[in-house]
């Protein structure tokens, strides 16, 4: 007889449905974006599914109460907004999102535009979730903004998020 520990049945089931709601919400479906929630989260409405809440793959932007966060949005607004889009789901993480790399009908990848811009980091910590092309044009794009001091990069030592919300965490336990 074999035996099967719980915690294995159920990361072998949560894999499966994971695996079975990215093929459900993505892979080059064209969708319209129904809102812009801040500079990484958007949502979408489709058809058989109703609103999905989509988070960009390889970025992290400005949580809203840091600087440049309304910017960020705003940005990410005015390229997607309103717009068909398609989504390529990977994963869905742990608030529910799906994560996913977001592209324009023309093919412009949007979690770039938005690193190109200098209002979101390249997100180093989930990089190995990337192709190795896509790791690489994303660090290419921050090293650029970093250096053309656009957006965030104004600032001489702008906090990354994962930092801040580390920091936020930390003042709660006090």
């Amino acid at each position: 007889m074999i035996t099967v520990s719980r915690s294995f049945l159920l990361g072998v089931i949560g894999t499966l449905l994971i695996g079975y709601a990215c093929s459900l919400y993505g892979q080059g479906l064209m969708v319209r974006v129904v809102s812009v929630a801040d500079g990484d989260t958007i949502s979408v409405f489709t058809a058989d599914k109703g609103r999905v809440r989509i988070r960009l793959q390889g970025i992290d932007a400005p949580e809203l109460t840091m600087p440049y966060a309304q910017i960020s949005r705003r940005h990410l607004r005015a390229l997607v907004f309103d717009k068909m889009i398609t989504f390529d789901a990977e994963k869905i993480d742990r608030h529910g999102r799906t994560v996913a790399i977001v592209r324009l009908p023309d093919g412009t990848d949007v979690c770039l535009a938005q690193i190109q811009a200098g209002l979101a980091w390249h997100f180093k910590h989930y990089e190995n979730e990337q192709t190795p092309e896509d790791r690489s044009f994303y660090a290419a794009a921050e090293a650029i903004a970093k250096a053309a001091r656009k957006g965030l990069w104004q600032d001489l030592e702008p906090i990354p998020p994962w930092e801040f919300r580390a920091q936020r965490r930390e003042a709660l336990r006090r």
